[in-house]
């Protein structure tokens, strides 16, 4: 609790006393607070896919430390705001508060003004001016009852009884509304909430809704938004270059759970100067065989950046049918094994040798500066990339490569650092290939990016119920995550495409997807 004027000493070196210990004490918990943030984002990118379980308690205790840090320094700033004094020609400034959006609604209340002058008594008081604090406050969501009403005519001539057609709703016999719907969808597939929590929400705030009920309802869903899926589908796959990856996905199976996959191909032509709009599309598999990736791609015949997976060797055969896919490196999985062996931070906190090598950090120095260089050239024409690689980044590439084989020779192969120089060396040709086709990127994290939801989400809902469950989950992925990467709110999508699907002309169904919804949108704001 803030400190009254009546409790603050009269003294004004007291005063200044207690205003310098709590500014004290508030600098050291924000700096303690900045080094927490740190930890925690060094510790998040520690590694790709499944976190050890100690880390994960690790990272979690750190988050509730970093919460309580937060608000003891929020409180003790709050008891230095009521405790600020005049000190001879110090007065502590205020903060500057930050700018709400202007679309969001403003409620004006009004504090009653003096009706006489406090000075002199007097009451012709006029008005100068005001100044507005402004605070954001949220309403807790409504829950309501839509009722649609059909209206029963009868004719006086004929007796003919007529009444307008039902409407058509997102799920036949469905009870849910559009909104409710991609709030379901969303907060499952999205912010991670498994079915079982929204419904003890739901029921914390009067409205029964079942988990039973709300898996129907996303089960019918899937099925209904399977077309816009299967459009999305065929925009990536008709990409001249695809990013891919992959992810573990824990399946419920008998007593236990076993592991099955979630893949994504990404299409992302803006790197590029592309016109295109960005994709991304997931399938799901109960394994991580080879077959997979082969039936995913079995139509496409273009660039595939992606790591170096055995499971995808067949699809860069040149006897391959409709043609062989150009293989592209990703050189952020390259670095991310020097960078392993030349983190101090990763090897403190597994108890190893603090000792790094110098080999793997003059790697990562190289490789990096060549990251620097190719992020000046994003956005540009296939054309111009080339031509600024050819003057600037292929002399470091060069480098590199001389210097990689150089100190090769003089390590053992058992050695971890030259392991990560045959991971480049043996591929060299895949990693150089950048350089002579100005549409292929640097590294795969467009795909990476895409399974991050994925990862995160997995702490929260544990397990896939059965396969068919990642299937559902693999098409509701793709439907948000292409929304997101068009700059599209997902639930409002949703809701309005759940709204129009089922009366709308199925060869029209280009115009729900995300990228033309909101173009739709845009044209109907510049209307109104």
């Amino acid at each position: 609790m803030a400190a009254t004027s009546e409790q603050l000493p009269d003294d004004i070196e007291a005063l200044k006393a207690a205003l310098i210990e709590a500014r004290a004490k508030l600098s050291g918990a924000q700096a303690i607070i900045a080094h927490l943030q740190l930890m925690i984002e060094k510790m998040k990118r520690e590694k790709f896919g499944p976190r050890s379980e100690r880390t994960a308690r690790l990272l979690d205790q750190m988050e509730l430390q970093l919460e309580e840090l937060t608000a003891a320094a929020a409180q003790d700033e709050a008891k230095v705001e009521a405790a600020k004094v005049r000190v001879e020609s110090y007065t502590r400034q205020k903060t500057t508060r930050r700018n709400f959006p202007d679309h969001l609604p403003r409620r004006r209340v009004v504090h009653p003004a003096p009706t006489a002058c406090p000075c002199c008594g007097g009451t012709k008081l006029s008005k100068i001016g005001e100044d507005i604090t402004e605070t954001l406050d949220v309403v807790p969501r409504q829950c309501f009852v839509t009722q649609h009403v059909r209206e029963k005519f009868s004719c006086r001539s004929c007796e003919t009884i007529t009444q307008p057609p039902a409407p058509f709703h997102a799920i036949p016999r469905g009870f849910a509304g559009p909104s409710l719907l991609a709030m379901m969808l969303v907060d499952k597939y999205a912010n991670h909430q498994p079915l079982n929590r929204q419904s003890e929400r739901f029921a914390r705030e009067g409205i029964d809704l079942s988990v039973s009920t709300m898996a129907d309802h996303v089960g019918a869903c899937a099925a209904v938004l399977t077309p816009i899926y299967e459009l999305i589908r065929a925009h990536v796959l008709a990409a001249e270059r695809v990013h891919g990856d992959d992810t573990t996905v824990p399946v419920l199976a008998k007593l236990k759970t076993r592991t099955g996959r979630l893949w994504t191909y990404v299409r992302d032509d803006r790197p590029f100067g592309g016109a295109e709009p960005p994709a991304a599309v997931f399938f799901y598999s109960p394994d991580r065989t080879a077959i997979h990736p082969e039936q995913h791609l079995a139509g496409y015949s273009g660039i595939l950046q992606a790591d170096a997976y055995s499971g995808f060797n067949a699809l860069y055969a040149p006897d391959r049918k409709p043609g062989p896919i150009t293989e592209a490196g990703c050189w952020a999985h390259a670095r991310r094994k020097f960078f392993e062996l030349a983190d101090i931070a990763s090897k403190a906190r597994n108890r190893q040798s603090t000792v790094i090598s110098p080999m793997a950090f003059e790697a990562v120095r190289r490789i990096d500066a060549i990251f620097m260089l190719e992020r000046s050239i994003n956005g540009r024409t296939p054309s111009e990339r080339l031509a600024a690689r050819a003057k600037d980044i292929a002399p470091l590439v060069h480098e590199l490569i001389d210097w990689m084989k150089a100190e090769r020779g003089k390590l053992s192969r058992h050695n971890d650092v030259a392991k990560a120089f045959d991971y480049m060396l043996k591929r060299i040709e895949v990693f150089t290939r950048f350089l002579d086709d100005g549409r292929i990127c640097l590294s795969n994290n467009a795909a990476e990016r895409e399974l991050r939801g994925v990862a995160l989400g997995r702490k929260s809902w544990l397990f896939a119920g059965s396969d068919r469950g990642g299937e559902r989950a693999a098409v509701m992925y793709t439907l948000i995550q292409t929304s997101k990467l068009s700059d599209v709110d997902p639930q409002a999508w949703l809701a309005d495409v759940l709204a129009r699907i089922a009366d709308h002309k199925n060869t029209d169904l280009a115009a729900l997807l995300p990228w033309n919804w909101a173009a739709e949108m845009a044209r109907r704001r510049l209307a109104a």
